[in-house]
């Protein structure tokens, strides 16, 4: 018996275009509002602290409920959850643009973290229901899934640049309108309902037919309510740290609320027989490998992106164009590094493209550690170039081999617990990084950023060592237990 590999058809392509969007309007609010904040902090009278929470708050809400917009999505459809997420994202993006202070912006960014939590894993569940669970066709539509993300954050510096010079700083939020009623209508025009028919093109194969079904699980409301205060407690304590000190109340209570926050929440999935975090996923390495790996590199370059902008326009004295036009190399090295990507793990398997792509942004990290006040433009060229090289090449392998690791039911849940960790990893980085930078003064911010770059260097070092723990093709493993029929050997020598 054989199986056979999916091709990559026009209807795939209009699906992988169609959830693209969502990755996409969610990207691209990282790098604009970062390009807003200078002009965000006179407007709006923001303290550092108040530009963190500008920031944070997106990625603590994005974070915080991707895991039960994963759980919804497998139990309600991700095709109506990506829906309501693209609702719901345009719905705020209103109010962030008609924000009359920090506060209220604050709560609506709060509010667009809620729809990319609802559109981000159930995106990557469209996607990987579309390529028939097919390992190399898989990571081709994840390659593109990400590129398009990649051209967003390119696109991104130089559009917030041109909008702020333009229209002002509201612009920045008001553009994902557009965007966000194009993806509706393209869910409606393409992405099939549940019970249609397979996209053609893609093949299940008879060996994921066989496969148990697991039963749809509910939402785990007290695991949901303890993530909430334990990630929300811990970036709030590291935000306020610098201007209130350790000793301070509400800083040393921050820090004790998510530590029992955070053991009450491993110990209470640990005895629930439908967990929102599934901590059996953990058993994994190929799961679990990856999972650290996504929250290294977001951690580092969520920092150091709030870090950079504030360095070019608080220490060199950039404009928003000007400043956006500085990130373009750090933005638009995604683009071809995650295209590339793609064809890597198709002839490589996961393993190498994480391992290349640590290394590479490591060493951009390096360099940039050497950048002073005074330091030409010139010289950020080739830490703005290796930094996305790497991260571009890494982040898609990461993904597939995420997606790999669980049976194709439970895929919107995997991307979920992966994605949560990169986000709460970044809303750590901007919390930590920004604290090093909150004080007055050019030198201040300087000596902040040269410390935040030695940081992010030696974690994508560990990075690179939870990348020889992944298995180059997590597809391919077998339980011990598992018989060796015929099919499977068929299987294995297809995939190898």
């Amino acid at each position: 018996m054989k199986t056979t590999t999916a091709s990559f058809t026009s209807a795939i392509a209009l699906i992988v275009g169609t959830v693209s969007v969502g990755f996409v309007v969610t990207q691209l609010d990282v790098t604009i509002v970062n390009i807003a904040l200078a002009k965000i902090s006179v407007d709006l009278h923001a303290s550092v602290a108040g530009l963190q929470w500008i920031v944070d708050a997106y990625a603590l809400a994005f974070s915080v409920l991707m895991l039960s917009a994963g759980v919804l999505g497998d139990r309600l459809g991700a095709r109506r959850m990506y829906a309501v997420g693209i609702v719901i994202f345009a719905l705020a993006s209103l109010a962030c643009g008609l924000a009359l202070n920090d506060f209220t912006l604050v709560a609506a960014r709060a509010a667009q973290g809620v729809g990319a939590a609802a559109m981000l894993p159930n995106s990557l569940a469209l996607l990987n229901q579309a390529c028939g669970h097919d390992p190399k066709l898989r990571a081709r539509a994840v390659g593109l899934w990400t590129a398009a993300g990649a051209v967003s954050i390119a696109a991104g510096p130089v559009v917030g640049g041109l909008l702020i010079a333009a229209f002002g700083w509201r612009s920045i939020f008001l553009v994902n309108l557009p965007l966000c009623a194009a993806g509706l209508c393209a869910i409606f025009a393409w992405v099939p309902k549940p019970d249609a028919k397979p996209v053609r093109g893609s093949s299940h194969g008879s060996s994921q037919a066989s496969q148990p079904v697991p039963p749809p699980r509910s939402i785990d409301l007290p695991g949901q309510l303890l993530t909430i205060v334990t990630l929300t407690a811990f970036t709030g304590a590291v935000i306020e740290w610098r201007p209130l000190g350790l000793a301070h109340p509400l800083v040393a209570g921050g820090f004790v609320l998510a530590l029992i926050a955070g053991i009450a929440f491993v110990t209470i999935e640990s005895r629930l027989a439908a967990p929102m975090l599934p901590l059996a996923l953990f058993r994994k390495r190929s799961f679990t490998a990856p999972v650290l790996f996504g929250i290294c590199v977001n951690l580092t370059y969520y920092g150091m992106v709030f870090v950079l902008s504030l360095y070019l326009q608080r220490v060199r004295g950039d404009t928003p164009l000007q400043a956006g036009l500085a990130f373009l190399p750090l933005t638009g090295g995604f683009l071809l590094s995650n295209v590339l990507s793609g064809w890597v793990i198709g002839h490589y398997g996961v393993r190498v493209p994480m391992i290349c792509g640590a290394v590479t942004a490591a060493l951009g990290y390096g360099s940039l550690h050497l950048v002073g006040a005074s330091t030409p433009l010139i010289g950020l060229l080739l830490p703005f170039l290796l930094i996305p090289s790497g991260m571009g090449l890494a982040v898609p392998a990461m993904t597939t081999a995420v997606l790999a690791s669980v049976e194709k039911q439970r895929a919107g849940t995997a991307s979920a617990v992966l994605n949560t960790a990169r986000q709460a990893g970044g809303a750590v980085g901007v919390a930590a990084f920004g604290a090093l930078v909150s004080g007055a003064g050019a030198g201040h911010i300087v000596a902040g950023m040269q410390a935040a770059t030695a940081i992010s260097a030696g974690l994508l070092l560990t990075a690179l060592g939870l990348a020889c723990l992944v298995h180059p093709e997590p597809h391919a493993q077998e339980p011990a237990e598992a018989p060796k029929t015929p099919l499977r050997a068929v299987e294995r020598a297809e995939r190898s």
